[in-house]
Formats: structure tokens, sequence, C-alpha cells
């Protein structure tokens, strides 16, 4: 039997976005998945409101659906200054004795974010982890903060010649401005209908199906309520084809591209509800039902996407198929998608031959390597 010991790991959920419900899902899936064998998990939840509380693992029911946020849990802090002899550790605020509480504070080895959206996948959370210099998993702080951005995701994707479908920017700045001549502009350069979304938020949340000029003003401002940047998409009669992506642990090995899946959403586009509220609103479908070269062709533009976006570890790499051309069109990379028991990411990997608990111990594996290639990295330039 191996004398190694476990490595602790931070799984981190909740968060400040609109997606804190969803993350409270996959989190529950992760804690109930990691490899006892090899890590000890510490839960920690990050409430509504932006603070951070330990999770209580005796507190948490066997089988939960969600992690729950105990708000009435000590405060703590992971704070942003690395100690080169204990590593990181959460920090007590006030006269928080967590010790005394039976929580005991161990060195943090890895931390596992498992949060969607705003503050969360977008490379704040990861900028933090950075300065306290302690692995995690996922995409780093560039790519993150490139794939939360819809706008600048897909100009990028274009730029490698990744067919993207056309769009137009609206600014909620310069919004009142443009607000009475936007609905014949989007007639004249996409038609409709359209989509108007967030630019910088995730799980369909604020997204709107447009039919009608007169219906735009009201879908912008409501999108306008999540992100300060909306995207107003043209709209095509098209299937919903999403890849898994994992960054491969030989670093000379191209990343690895899971058999694509489909979603058959049941209501009229794949909104928030489909996704989370409505048990029966989507059918996912692994595989997808395509030919032999259409599965090459969209796991060779996923493969494209993940190098060309900077993404490490992994992500789910979605497209659109348009019906009637045969055409496939970049539609978004989740550098932190869902991690839920109905999510798409472990499913495809499920079916492309790793299960879930492997799965998650590769992902831990895949940040203790990138950690370990930047401690060999030069800081301080009188070292040479």
């Amino acid at each position: 039997m191996s004398t190694q010991r476990k490595l602790y790991v931070a799984v981190l959920y909740g968060g400040r976005s609109g997606e804190h419900e969803v993350s409270l899902q996959s989190a529950a899936s992760v804690l109930r998945n990691l490899d006892p064998e090899r890590f000890v998990v510490l839960p920690i939840a990050i409430d509504k409101d932006g603070r951070w509380h330990p999770g209580d693992v005796s507190r948490i029911e066997k089988g939960a659906r969600l992690l729950p946020v105990f708000r009435d849990q000590p405060q703590v802090v992971l704070p942003p200054n690395p100690q080169p002899q204990s590593g990181a550790m959460l920090v007590p605020l006030g006269n928080s004795a967590l010790t005394g509480a039976g929580l005991p504070l161990p060195q943090i080895d890895v931390v596992f974010p498992v949060l969607h959206g705003t503050f969360c996948e977008d490379g704040t959370l990861q900028g933090l982890l950075e300065l306290a210099d302690v692995p995690y998993v996922g995409c780093g702080v560039l790519a993150s903060a490139i794939g939360m951005d819809k706008e600048i995701t897909k100009r990028l994707a274009g730029l490698a010649g990744i067919p993207v479908v056309p769009s137009l920017v609206v600014h909620g700045r310069t919004y009142a401005h443009q607000a009475a001549a936007l609905p014949g502009e989007v007639a004249r350069q996409l038609g409709y209908p359209c989509f108007v979304k967030p630019s910088g938020s995730g799980s369909s949340v604020g997204v709107h199906k447009v039919k009608r000029p007169e219906d735009l003003d009201a879908a912008i401002r409501d999108a306008l309520r999540f992100d300060r940047k909306v995207l107003v998409e043209q709209a095509i009669d098209a299937r919903e084809i999403e890849v898994a992506v994992l960054e491969d642990l030989d670093p000379t090995g191209a990343p690895l591209c899971s058999i694509p899946g489909e979603i058959n959403p049941r209501h009229e586009f794949y909104s928030y509800q489909a996704k989370y509220l409505d048990e029966n609103g989507a059918e996912l479908l692994v595989p997808a039902s395509l030919s032999a070269e259409q599965a090459q062709e969209v796991r060779s533009l996923a493969g494209l996407a993940f190098s060309t976006l900077g993404c490490e570890g992994l992500a789910r790499v979605d497209f659109f198929l348009d019906r009637h051309s045969g055409k496939f069109y970049f539609n978004e990379v989740n550098t932190l998608p869902g991690f839920t028991s109905v999510s798409m990411y472990p499913k495809l990997w499920e079916a492309s031959g790793i299960p879930y608990q492997e799965l998650l111990s590769r992902l831990i594996d895949l940040a203790l390597h990138r950690a370990a290639e930047k401690k060999t990295l030069l800081h301080d330039f009188q070292s040479l």
C-alpha cells in the first residue's frame, strides 16, 4: 500500500454570479466523485455577497443534489501572499477560531474551482489563486477572461479561421444613443429572429430570442442587467453540438477531444429554464447523430479553438450545425463547464472512455503539473 499522503483539495463553489445555484449542483457532484483514496476534500463556499465560508462536511447530506452554503460558518480568506514554508492556507477573519470549532486549517495542495460566471471563471478568481501561488484546476487568467467574453472569443476564433455567426455588439454606456436606430440596423445586417446575449454571462442567463423589432429593446435592457456589453446574433436553424476538450498530460500531445454530443432542447432554445429548472427541458444525445466526417470536423475545430484561446486543463467547446448548409459555426467556449449529474462535459468523457472519478483526478494532475512547471520560471532579473 502506498504511504504517499493524501492531497488536500479545496473545492470552491457558490460565488457572486447569476450562476450561483448552478455551481451548488456542480459542487455536489464533484464532492461525491473525488477519489477518497487520493484526496481530502475541503469544501469552501462563496456566498452571494462574495464572503468565503468553510463548508461543514458534517452538515452536508450524503447524496445531496446541492452543496449548500452555510452562511453561519466562520468567514475565511485566501490571502494573496504565498508562504514558501507552509503553502497556501485559509485564514479566519476577525476572532473566528476555526480550529476550536473542529475545523482544521491544513495546507491547500490544489484548488478545484467549481464556479460559473462573473467573478468565478472570468479570470478574477484565477488571478487571486495566482497571487496566492496555489495550484488550481482549469484555464489560467488570460484564457478564462477571453472565454468569458463572447465577443472577444468569437473575434479570435474568426481570426483563426473558425466560422462564427454574424453579430453586432451593444455597449451599455452608449445604448441610449443607438436604441432608436438599432432595430432597423439589426433587420438590415442580421434579420429576425435574432438572439440577444450578455457578452460575459453563461448558462443562458439573460439570453432572449427576439422575433420582432419591437421586442429588441426590452431584451437588450434585460441582458444589460447582467453585463455592460451585449451581443446581438443572427439566429440560424441549427443543431447544438458540443465537444469536451481535455489537455494532454503529455506536453507534446494535442488537446484530447471527446466524441461530440448534441443538445436537443424541448423549449424554443436552450434557455436557463431548459438547462436547470425543467428536468425534461432538453435531451442530451451522446453521441450526436453525425457522420464520421462531421464528427471529425467538429472535433478538429474544437481542438483548434482550445489551442487558439490558450486554454489549459479543460473546456467545453460549443458549435451550431446549420441544418441547411451543413456548416459548423463556433458558438462559445466554457472554461469551467458544468459538472452536475446531467452536465454534458462529464457525460461526453464517460462516453469517450474516461469515467467521472478518473476525469476529476486527471484535472487535478494537470493543475499540479502546470504549477510544477511554473515553479521553474524566474521572477527576479538579478538571479540571472
